[in-house]
């Protein structure tokens, strides 16, 4: 044991930093959250799952409210008596509930045989024989190992604190037993990510350009196919009446040749002018002036995009390669999505998804050799080229023919037909070409992005199905629950102690570094990585072990241990900002700092109907902090006095129960309230 003079490994310095990304909140779990006007059975089914997410003091409060409404049962008193239990020791709990535990039973009208009455019975019965040491405690165990569950792991679970002298060895060899065995139970370390994860949203596009046709444009297609047709049927007119068959004939194979070229051009035009629009948007961006790098969302969807672009790399290409060729397409999906979700409230991590499969859609096509075939499918066919261009020879050569047979008997007629087909020719051709490409422009657009969605939205549903088993709070709270039984046994065998030769212990929960965070509505902050500081109080002084816990693997990492008397501890402090921020400081008399910041809150990661002090209330009481506190400030007040005061108090509390459990009183008209 080390003395006041020996440095300890302090758990963080005056101006250490925890690195944390946003909170994710699920506002749509309601889970903990009591509803106007709600029954008393609505009101006991969420302290139920309060209770089950290690809420324990607000789980007192509910289950009471439930009860005091008249709720009765054998599950009733079941949890009833485990809230009254939960997260504390007999030495802690008030006068009125230690009354309430005694009056359960009758006050809930516990009866018959059912496995709630079982598990309630056996709660008692823990209770008198940590009240009563010369207890054979063998016909006892035997029931509590044949008692069904969940009712057996809850009582594990919730009575650690509780029970003391043999009875505390024998429940905790099973509760260890049982941790270990179920540490990595219901798939956690392939389930827990989704927990940090926040529901996805669905896949937005930007509406579809519609067809852009000026008026002008129309007018001139119109007035040109006008002036068009009426110069040449007077052409014809004037070959008929000249009966100049044969060159009537070449005329109308001319004009034949004409829409033909005008057809094969249309398309001609159409192909070139769309390959130059996706050429546009898959080009490099012309290199602007630098200039700040954006912030907000629009900057963590550029940071997205990047680091998906970095990590998809094709197989078949170099990372350089592959970012330098896909820069204009990068820059076109980021801009698209900043445009559609920006004003939508929603964050960077709920379409990450969209983000992730958009990436891997364009690795996909870069792999297979597709991404650039819009090039060969838009590329001008010969046969297009020909027909253009033999459509024109035709038209010119039958429309000069007839002009010049047409002159011969009417010149003027015949020349001013000639320049007004010429004119109408190029004026009607021209809007006609652009009004067809814009109409196929925008159907072209509408399928692709059709085919878009549909993959964009198979992404979603798969994405969904993938989260569909995302772990409940209270799963998330029984696995840390396990992790800490795990941590104390590692601390307790490094010692060589059992759990009878330790007085008592503590837990502070602090969030790791470079950790993600979720809650759901109204209830704790849970964290990927941990920063748990464990205090075990022997009769020699205080064992302190830190040690990083990465929660989705149940694995501890970078363990510290040190060992102090109880007269080296000055001070313990909780300090509280006005922003909800908590931190936990141990002072030791040579004027080391144990320190640890609990709680980092954020206004704007909270609901309608939170505030930061309840969201601050809630995880502190999940990390039992109450207890923890009750003990550390214990030590700092009275010292190793402290020892005999627990001995003291010990035993009354043992003659007490003694004497409840001996003569139980009748049950009340109301549970009795702290």
């Amino acid at each position: 044991m080390t003395g006041p003079e020996t440095t300890t490994t302090n758990y963080a310095e005056d101006n250490s930093q925890v690195g944390m990304q946003a909170g994710v909140v699920h506002g749509d779990v309601t889970i903990y959250s009591t509803p106007p006007g709600a029954s008393p059975m609505e009101r006991f089914e969420i302290g139920v799952r309060l209770l089950d997410g290690g809420q324990s003091s607000r789980a007192r409060e509910v289950i009471r409210e439930a009860v005091e409404a008249g709720l009765t049962g054998n599950r009733v008193c079941f949890h009833w008596q485990l809230a009254l239990l939960s997260g504390r020791a007999w030495n802690e709990m008030p006068d009125a509930d230690a009354a309430a535990l005694r009056q359960a039973p009758s006050f809930c009208r516990l009866s018959g045989g059912d496995v709630w009455a079982d598990g309630a019975k056996t709660v008692l019965r823990l209770i008198d024989a940590a009240a009563r040491p010369n207890t054979d405690l063998r016909p006892l165990l035997k029931d509590f190992d044949n008692l069904a569950e969940p009712q057996r792991g809850m009582i594990l679970r919730h009575l650690e604190l509780f029970l003391e002298g043999p009875l505390k060895n024998e429940i905790w060899d099973r509760a260890l037993t049982e941790a270990r065995k179920e540490q990595l139970a219901d798939s956690r370390r392939d389930r827990v990510w989704k927990y940090f994860h926040p529901n996805p949203v669905g896949p937005r596009f930007l509406p579809v350009r519609p067809p852009l046709v000026p008026a002008g444009t129309q007018a001139r297609a119109i007035c040109g196919a006008v002036v068009l047709g009426g110069a040449a049927f007077n052409l014809g007119y004037l070959l008929l009446r000249d009966l100049q068959l044969l060159t009537l004939l070449v005329y109308a194979l001319g004009i034949g040749g004409g829409f033909w070229a005008l057809h094969a051009g249309t398309e001609w035009h159409y192909l070139t002018e769309r390959l130059r629009a996706k050429d546009r948007e898959f080009r490099r961006p012309r290199e602007l002036p630098s200039r700040a790098k954006p912030s907000g969302f629009a900057g963590k969807v550029d940071q997205r995009f990047d680091h998906y672009f970095a990590r998809y790399v094709p197989r078949n290409a170099s990372r350089q390669t592959w970012l330098d060729g896909t820069v204009g397409i990068r820059r076109r999906l980021r801009d698209e999505m900043v445009e559609v979700y920006r004003e939508q409230r929603t964050s960077v991590e709920q379409i990450a998804w969209l983000i992730r499969y958009r990436v891997s859609e364009v690795r996909r096509q870069w792999e297979n050799g597709t991404l650039w075939d819009y090039r060969r499918e838009l590329a001008v066919p010969l046969s297009t080229k020909a027909a253009t261009l033999l459509g024109l020879a035709a038209l010119a050569s039958g429309t000069i023919w007839a002009v010049a047979d047409a002159t011969r008997t009417a010149p003027t007629n015949a020349a001013v037909s000639a320049l007004l087909a010429l004119g109408a020719t190029v004026v009607a051709a021209r809007a006609r070409m652009r009004i067809v490409a814009e109409a196929r422009r925008h159907a072209a657009d509408v399928a692709e992005q059709r085919r878009i969605e549909e993959g964009c939205r198979a992404a979603f549903e798969r994405w969904k199905r993938k989260l569909a088993d995302k772990p409940t709070d209270p799963e998330m709270a029984v696995w840390l629950d396990r992790d800490r039984k795990v941590l104390l046994s590692d601390a307790l065998r490094h010692y060589g102690l059992t759990m009878s030769n330790v007085i008592a212990h503590a837990f502070i929960e602090a969030p790791g570094s470079s950790t993600k965070r979720a809650r759901v509505r109204k209830g704790p902050w849970r964290y990927t990585h941990y920063r748990l500081l464990l205090f075990v109080l022997t009769k020699d002084g205080v064992r302190q072990v830190t040690a990083d816990l990465d929660f989705e693997r149940g694995t501890f990492h970078d363990r510290a241990r040190t060992n102090y008397r109880y007269e080296a501890v000055a001070a313990v402090r909780v300090n509280q900002t006005d922003n909800g921020d908590h931190s936990f400081e141990l002072a030791l008399v040579n004027g080391e700092l144990v320190k640890a910041k609990m709680l980092a809150a954020a206004i704007d990661e909270l609901q309608v109907d939170e505030t930061l002090a309840t969201v601050s209330e809630t995880t502190l009481d999940a990390a039992g902090l109450g207890h923890t506190l009750h003990v550390m400030e214990g030590i700092a007040a009275e010292g190793k006095r402290w020892l005999e005061q627990e001995r003291r108090r010990r035993a009354d509390r043992q003659d007490r129960a003694t004497a409840w459990t001996a003569a139980p009183p009748q049950a009340p008209t109301r549970p009795p309230r702290t």
